[in-house]
């Protein structure tokens, strides 16, 4: 594509991930829609490569890159139609393994990241309890130092990787007595720790590609070497990297509102009533039109945020702007094309239908649109004064 944003480089990463994404996902999609994962040797492929080491420091074996490479790999498997697919990929990519990236030892690191990057361990974030979404500071996960080891008890809920995960970072509180948000801390949980189950594999409208999961740790003993970050530094993690959270999940909501339109201009193509294709009823071309002009001028605002953050500028309002905006506007782009798409928008064997049931949960995931509306309402002069 034609930015002054993107490099060279990055229009290559665009190019190699939509050949995987056109030959691999689109015709096997459908299959993992059933299976209600996806299968791990197509995330292995991925790994091999390089997708999932886009961001990760050159001297930890990856390509070094900044936000834009989230962006154009967020893009491109949001182009897909398979959101569980996408979500799946971007959990591990951008969500879950930059926890370990980040704040991880240099024993952590030597042990877990080669995993990691060639696709063999899957990574999940358990952040989330049933009460305690965005509210970080309502976690109640509780983990007791106990001589070189920490017991976990508590549960979570909507972890994304949940079911197939081999890997996963939990957030627990370590000291019963402090409030809000601190004495948080992160600890890195093995599949197949003892105390450490998953309650159930959760039944989802949409996402339906990707295993979403109630975690549960009873009693879970978890090596105090797998303290990650440090005890007690566990919220400073979490915020880190909500912001390339809220990115990449906004990014890949543009690039499904986008793909739908692109499916929806070629239905009313070719769908005919009243003697005419349904392109020539002036209501719904302007409706389409002004529709990509929405998701464009949005679209320029994730690629300008992932400029904003490659250049350590502070973009805490914008990235919330995006994320509130793309949540709700690639909803409202999907309710049309639904509507343009007929009987056939509602029909499992469409894509649209499967894009309207996984787009919903884009305004609440990562950050419910309200919730971004109170951060961006935090910083509203800063946000007003250039």
């Amino acid at each position: 594509m034609d930015s002054p944003i993107f490099t060279e480089e990055h229009d290559l990463i665009r190019a190699q991930l939509r050949r995987f994404v056109d030959h691999r996902v689109r015709p096997e999609g459908p299959k993992w829609e059933q299976a209600g994962f996806v299968p791990r040797a197509v995330l292995q492929e991925m790994g091999k490569l390089g997708f999932f080491s886009l961001r990760v420091p050159e001297a930890l074996g990856g390509a070094g890159l900044d936000a834009r490479a989230s962006v154009v790999l967020a893009e491109e498997v949001g182009r897909s139609t398979h959101g569980g697919f996408a979500i799946t990929v971007l959990v591990h990519t951008d969500m879950a393994s930059p926890h370990l990236v980040r704040f991880g030892s240099k024993r952590q690191l030597d042990k877990y990241l080669p995993g990691v990057l060639a696709g063999t361990t899957i990574t999940a974030v358990a952040v989330t309890e049933p009460a305690a979404g965005s509210d970080v500071a309502g976690i109640r996960t509780r983990a007791a130092r106990d001589g070189d080891a920490y017991v976990l008890n508590g549960s979570k809920m909507f972890i994304t990787n949940g079911v197939h995960g081999d890997l996963y970072f939990v957030a627990a509180r370590t000291d019963a007595e402090a409030k809000g948000s601190r004495a948080l801390t992160m600890f890195i949980v093995e599949k197949g720790m003892p105390g450490f189950r998953v309650g159930r594999a959760l039944d989802k409208t949409g996402w339906r590609s990707s295993d979403t999961a109630e975690l549960v740790f009873e009693d879970c003993r978890v090596p105090a070497e797998n303290v990650l970050g440090g005890e007690n530094r566990g919220f400073y993690s979490i915020m880190a990297n909500f912001q390339t959270e809220r990115l990449v999940i906004g990014a890949m909501a543009m690039a499904e509102a986008r793909e739908a339109i692109r499916l929806t201009f070629d239905h009313v193509s070719q769908r005919t009533a009243f003697g005419a294709p349904l392109w020539e009823k002036q209501a719904i071309r302007q409706r389409l039109a002004r529709r990509l002009a929405e998701v464009e001028a949005a679209r320029q605002l994730v690629h300008h945020t992932a400029w904003l953050d490659a250049q350590g500028t502070d973009c805490v309002a914008q990235v919330s702007m995006v994320k509130a905006l793309a949540g709700d506007l690639v909803n409202e782009v999907l309710y049309d094309c639904v509507q343009f798409h007929g009987g056939m928008g509602f029909v499992r064997e469409s894509a649209i239908e499967r894009m309207a049931r996984d787009v919903r949960v884009q305004a609440i995931g990562g950050g419910a649109s309200e919730v971004m509306l109170e951060e961006i309402a935090k910083r509203f002069g800063q946000a007003l004064s250039d």
